[in-house]
C-alpha cells in the first residue's frame, strides 16, 4: 500500500546479477521472512525450547517470541496505522524485546530501518531522512535522540510491551511478496558517509541458506553469542536469523568489553561465539583465552582476523576460528571456510551459492595469484536507496567490495586490503593490514592502524597510529623500536616512516576501524 520502498530501488539496469544456484535458494513468489524465522520453528523444534536468554537469567522461548511478535504487529496495524510498505525505525541495544518487534515489523508488512543505540540525533537525522519511517520503535532509556526527531510516531518498549499484554497472540502474516523490500540497512560509515542497503523478503532467508547452513551449521542445542548489534548485519544474521532458523538460544548481550565476552561464553555455556578480530587479539592479550575452551565454534568478521591470532587460538585452544568477508551490500558473509576446508591465512572460498572473482581496474578477471578488485555474484546484491555510488559497487554485474584479493591457484581466496587501504610508496604496493599485523607482534602493542601520509617525494609513506600497553610510554625511542621491529618482520620497505602514539583508535558504532578519520589527519596536515 506504501510504496515508496519499490519506488525507491536503483534502476534495474544498474543492479548487480543476482543468481539462485543451490536448491535451498529457490523460493515461491509470495513469502513473508517473519513467518520462516518464528512460526515454522516454534511448530518445528517446540513452543517450549528456549530462543532468547540474557546474562541477568531472562528467558524466552520459541512461544513466547511468537507471541510477543504477533502482538507486537496488531499494535502496529491496530493502534498505529501501519500500513504494508511503510518504515519503522527500531533503536535499542540487543535484547528481547527488540528481536520482538524486529519480527512483529516484518509480519505486519513494515519495512524495517534498523539502528545503532549509540547513534546520535545528529547521526539517524540523515538516516531518517533518506527512510521517511512513520513510526520508531524506542527502548526508552534511548527514545530522548528519537524524539528530537520530526514527524515520527516515537513508541517506547514499556508503552509497547503494555500495548501487547492487551493483544491476541495470533496474527495472520501480510501476504508480502518475495521481492518485496523487507529492510533498509545504513553501512556502518567505515569509509565515511554510510550508504542505506535495500534487502528483500527472500535475502534475510538467503543468508541462512548459503553461510547459515553451509558453513555455521548451528544446531538446536547451540547457545550463540555475538558482540555485533542487530542494525550491524553481522550481529543480525548471528543472533536472529541463524539461531532461529537452526532452532538454537541467542545469548542477547547489550554491551561488553572483550574480557567480559570471555566471562559470558564460560558463565553461560556458549558453544558458539562470533565477533571481531580485536576482540579475540584482546582476549588472548589477557590471558582470557581459557575461558573459551567450552566454545564449539568461533567466527569472525567484520576485518581479516590477522595469522598470528589465528594460529594462537588454534594452538593455545584447538580452535579453528572460522574467517569470513561479508558486506551490509550483501547482508551476510559470502566467502569463508570451517573446518578441515580452512587454510589457514586465507579467508577461505564462495560459499556455496556464491562465486567471486578478482577484477583488474578495467573489470576485467584476473588470473590466479594475481591481485585486484574483489567481485561477487549470488542471491543477494547491492541495492542502494537513491544514492549514485550504485554504479561504483555494481561492474559488469559483480558487486565490487572495495577490497584487494587475490585467488590462488585451489580457489582460495586471499586479503591484501581494502583498496582504500592500498598505499602505493615510491612504486611499491604495500597493504596496510600487512603492516599493521607486523606492528601488532610488538609486545608492547596493543593495536594500531596504517594510512597512507602524502610524500612530496615518495608520494605516500606509512603511517602508523599505535595504541601502547598501559605503562609503555611513546616517545622517539619506542617508535624507533616498532620501527626495527618491522622491518626485521616483513620486507623492510614497508616499515612506517611515521609512527604516532595514540591512547585509542577511532571506531563506529559497531566497532569498526575509521581509517578515513585517521588519513583526514594526515592529509590535513599538508600544507595548500
Amino acid at each position: 500500500m506504501d510504496t515508496f520502498a519499490r519506488d525507491h530501488l536503483p534502476p534495474a539496469a544498474l543492479w548487480p546479477a543476482i543468481e539462485f544456484t543451490t536448491p535451498e535458494l529457490q523460493y515461491p513468489d509470495r513469502l513473508n521472512a517473519a513467518t520462516e524465522l518464528i512460526d515454522v520453528p516454534a511448530a518445528r523444534f517446540g513452543p517450549d525450547r528456549p530462543a532468547l536468554r540474557t546474562p541477568s537469567g531472562e528467558v524466552w522461548s520459541y512461544g513466547d517470541l511468537l507471541t510477543r511478535a504477533n502482538q507486537v504487529a496488531h499494535v502496529l496495524v491496530e493502534d498505529l496505522g501501519l500500513v504494508p510498505g511503510q518504515r519503522v525505525l527500531l533503536r535499542s541495544p540487543n535484547n528481547p524485546w527488540t528481536v520482538a518487534a524486529w519480527l512483529g515489523v516484518l509480519k505486519a508488512g513494515g519495512v524495517l530501518v534498523t539502528t545503532m543505540a549509540a547513534l546520535r540525533t545528529r547521526e539517524l537525522a540523515p538516516i531518517v531522512e533518506r527512510t521517511r519511517p512513520t513510526i520508531a520503535l524506542v527502548d526508552n532509556r534511548f527514545i530522548e535522540d528519537v524524539e528530537a526527531l520530526p514527524s515520527l510516531t516515537v513508541v517506547g518498549y514499556d508503552d509497547l510491551a503494555a500495548r501487547c499484554a492487551g493483544k491476541p497472540g495470533e496474527f495472520t502474516a501480510v501476504d508480502t511478496a518475495a521481492d518485496d523490500v523487507a529492510l533498509l540497512a545504513p553501512t556502518s560509515g567505515s569509509t565515511g558517509s554510510p550508504k542505506i542497503t535495500m534487502h528483500f523478503h527472500r535475502d534475510v532467508l538467503s543468508i541462512d541458506n548459503t553461510f547459515g547452513r553451509h558453513v555455521l551449521r548451528l544446531n538446536p542445542d547451540d547457545l550463540v553469542a555475538c558482540t555485533a548489534p542487530f542494525a550491524f548485519t553481522f550481529g543480525l544474521g548471528m543472533l536472529v536469523v541463524f539461531p532461529l532458523r537452526a532452532g538454537a538460544c541467542a545469548l542477547l548481550t547489550e554491551a561488553a568489553t572483550p574480557a567480559q565476552v570471555a566471562d559470558l561464553v564460560a558463565q553461560h555455556g556458549v558453544t558458539v561465539l562470533a565477533t571481531a578480530p580485536t576482540a579475540y587479539k584482546a582476549i588472548l592479550r589477557d590471558g582470557a583465552d581459557v575461558k573459551l575452551k567450552g566454545l564449539r565454534t568461533a567466527v569472525s568478521a567484520g576485518e581479516h582476523i590477522p595469522l598470528q591470532t589465528w594460529e594462537r587460538l588454534r594452538d593455545r585452544l584447538g580452535l579453528r576460528v572460522i574467517d569470513g568477508i561479508g558486506a551490509t551490500e550483501l547482508l551476510h558473509i559470502f566467502i569463508s571456510a570451517a573446518g578441515d576446508d580452512i587454510r589457514p591465512g586465507s579467508t577461505g572460498k564462495p560459499v556455496p551459492g556464491y562465486r567471486a572473482t578478482v577484477l583488474d581496474p578495467d573489470g576485467l578477471e584476473l588470473g590466479p595469484g594475481v591481485p585486484g578488485r574483489l567481485g561477487v555474484i549470488g542471491p543477494v546484491g547491492c541495492r542502494y536507496l537513491d544514492d549514485e555510488r550504485q554504479k561504483d559497487y555494481v561492474v559488469n554485474g559483480w558487486n565490487v567490495t572495495g577490497d584487494v584479493f587475490h585467488r590462488d591457484s585451489d580457489g582460495y581466496f586471499h586479503y591484501h586490503a581494502r583498496s582504500d587501504h592500498m598505499i602505493v610508496s615510491s612504486g611499491y604496493n604495500i597493504g596496510g593490514p600487512e603492516v599493521e599485523e607486523a606492528v601488532d607482534t610488538h609486545p608492547d602493542v596493543v593495536e594500531s592502524a596504517v594510512v597512507a601520509k602524502p610524500d612530496d617525494e615518495r608520494g605516500s609513506v606509512v603511517c602508523a597510529f599505535v595504541v601502547l600497553r598501559e605503562g609503555v610510554e611513546g616517545d622517539a625511542a619506542k617508535a624507533e623500536e616498532i620501527q626495527d621491529h618491522v622491518k626485521r618482520t616483513i620486507a623492510p620497505y614497508k616499515y612506517p616512516r611515521d609512527v604516532r602514539f595514540v591512547e585509542a583508535l577511532p571506531r563506529n558504532a559497531s566497532g569498526k576501524l575509521q581509517r578515513f578519520a585517521l588519513r583526514k589527519i594526515v592529509e590535513d596536515e599538508v600544507p595548500a
